[in-house]
């Protein structure tokens, strides 16, 4: 027999009128469009029943205040660690920092997974986390975020460019600080690209532990 998507093999079909959790209809996404396609409603639904959020693909606006609304409703609901499972690549660093900014606000601790790469804004996150863990083929990408397209006056893009600047520097000062590396070698990275194994992260401070495997 096929399950259906919104089929739990445990309890059967979701009642239609059971609340949605946060991330169900995102700010920004229309209702008729599923705000995780690759996973099912009632799978998610487990998982934030075990404390766990998932962020996946591009962070973007509407990505962003989904994990926000997920993570600071689980903070409501109890002080027990929230684990933030993240295959990030890049993503808008302005909607980084929104999530950071729920991240800081919580008084339940933050540990994130990185389950596949993790890299661009999304180093924002990672870095406020309070424990940062790693699967054993997982990687860091350090490099700095794609800036997306500005549309307006002069002064406007000036704006906005000044801003996505603040930000980098913030980025930089963040990872600086949980890796105790010199904010320099931080800031010559983010240029430079850099690829790091779980291993390397660990070794450059922006990992504290790998999960499964040997080390």
């Amino acid at each position: 027999m096929k399950l259906r998507l919104n089929q739990d093999p445990r309890r059967g079909d979701i009642p239609p009128d059971r609340p949605q959790y946060p991330w169900t209809v995102p700010f920004g996404v229309p209702s008729d469009q599923p705000a995780a396609p690759n996973m099912a409603p009632w799978l998610e639904e487990r998982l934030f029943d075990q404390r766990i959020v998932m962020l996946n693909g591009p962070l973007t606006g509407p990505s962003a205040t989904r994990t926000a609304a997920a993570l600071l409703t689980l903070d409501a609901l109890g002080s027990e660690v929230v684990r933030l499972h993240m295959s990030t690549p890049d993503g808008d660093l302005t909607a980084a920092f929104a999530v950071v900014d729920a991240i800081d606000a919580m008084r339940a601790p933050v540990h994130a997974v990185v389950t596949a790469q993790v890299g661009g804004a999304a180093l924002a996150v990672l870095a406020a986390a309070e424990r940062r863990l790693a699967y054993r083929h997982a990687s860091i990408r350090i490099c700095e975020p794609t800036a997306g397209p500005v549309v307006g006056t002069a002064d406007e893009v000036a704006a906005a460019a000044g801003q996505y600047l603040r930000e980098l520097e913030e980025l930089a000062e963040r990872i600086a600080t949980v890796t105790g590396q010199p904010r320099s070698r931080v800031e010559d990275d983010l240029s430079a690209v850099r690829i790091l194994t779980s291993a390397e992260a660990r070794e450059y401070g922006l990992i504290d532990e790998i999960i499964g495997g040997a080390g």
